[in-house]
């Protein structure tokens, strides 16, 4: 998880989102041209950025950049609320949380429609 203390919250949540494994990608997912997940297309207004990572390997690191659609970046944030909320004093209070805020907007942005794919 991105901690650093610049990183805004939605930043946070992305970094926090599980992603396949690097080896198993194709090239046009590691280059954010196709979904991590499904491997489809993507455009301006399907993507979303999921934020730098790295990749060690033997003589160093190098970071890539992946692209999520909104349908399956919505089904890991919602994902990831289950992951959050039962250790969180915040979700347990009630609707505050910054996190489950910004997860809630990653679902909202995914349309509802990834529920039934």
């Amino acid at each position: 998880m991105n901690d650093s203390p610049t990183a805004t919250v939605r930043e946070r949540v992305l970094a926090a989102l599980a992603l396949p494994a690097l080896d198993g990608l194709t090239q046009a997912q590691v280059r954010g041209a196709t979904c991590v997940w499904d491997g489809i297309a993507l455009t301006a207004g399907t993507a979303v950025d999921l934020g730098p990572r790295k990749k060690r390997r033997p003589g160093g690191t190098y970071s890539w950049f992946p692209r999520g659609c909104k349908r399956c970046t919505a089904r890991r944030a919602y994902r990831a609320l289950f992951d959050h909320a039962p250790a969180c004093g915040l979700c347990r209070k009630g609707p505050e949380c910054p996190v489950s805020v910004e997860v809630h907007r990653l679902i909202r942005e995914g349309g509802g429609l990834w529920l039934s794919r």
